[in-house]
């Protein structure tokens, strides 16, 4: 308010304002500079790095981009947050999985909502790490409390039972919290007990993250190795 006050003051005297119409436009600006604060450290802390808009994903890159582009509009109001609902994206590689999260991600940052982005083995290194100066319970709180996890690249590397475990508790607690969690994977459901250890584990984690999800199947050559391929401008 101190920063805008003299131009403020200015334009008021210019429009012939009332002392309370001045103020007011003084305490918009205000809460308009905290929203923005409070968006760029949702961002900060996301771990996101880029802030991506669903108008640059090419959703006529391949058939089944156009098959889910209702739902994933949708996706952007955000009400998934609130229902708790969590959302697979599955694919080979380069096919937008990450893309297409992280613009759901850059979303709810706007909302000013928590939101944490990670791989599945960097999150899951850190949690075994932390096995061993006894911080677990505070590392798992780390990916449990924020209101959209985004866990990439599940399944580009099998997981052992004790990672699988770590992976579990994560999923569990999340899902009884009811808090969404978003999942990028190049893996279909029926191949997960090959990434998770076993089928019991693969099944249980499975069953939680179904029971209230929208799955997303892309298809398509990769959009990277296309880009590469083609002749520079």
């Amino acid at each position: 308010m101190s920063q805008q006050l003299e131009k403020t003051l200015a334009e008021a005297a210019t429009r012939n304002l009332s002392l309370s119409a001045t103020l007011e436009a003084l305490a918009d600006l205000e809460l308009e500079a905290r929203r923005q604060r409070a968006i760029e450290r949702r961002f900060r802390l996301s771990r996101l790095q880029t802030q991506l808009s669903i108008d640059s994903f090419d959703f006529h890159h391949h058939k089944s981009r156009l098959q889910i582009k209702n739902r994933a509009l949708r996706l952007l109001d955000l009400d998934f947050l609130q229902k708790g609902t969590n959302v697979v994206i599955i694919g080979n590689p380069g096919t937008g999985k990450t893309y297409l999260a992280k613009i759901l991600a850059w979303q709810a940052c706007r909302a000013n909502q928590r939101v944490l982005f990670t791989t599945a083995m960097d999150m899951l290194n850190h949690l075994l790490a932390s096995q061993v100066d006894h911080s677990l319970i505070r590392k798992l709180r780390f990916y449990t409390s924020p209101t959209l996890l985004v866990c990439d690249e599940l399944g580009y590397l099998s997981l052992d039972q004790q990672t699988s475990n770590l992976f579990y508790q994560v999923i569990s607690t999340r899902h009884s919290q009811k808090k969404s969690i978003l999942i990028t994977t190049n893996t279909a459901f029926s191949d997960w007990g090959n990434i998770l250890y076993n089928t019991t584990i693969a099944t249980a984690i499975a069953d939680r993250l179904v029971e209230n999800s929208e799955i997303f199947l892309l298809g398509g050559d990769s959009l990277r190795k296309a880009k590469k391929s083609s002749p520079a401008s």
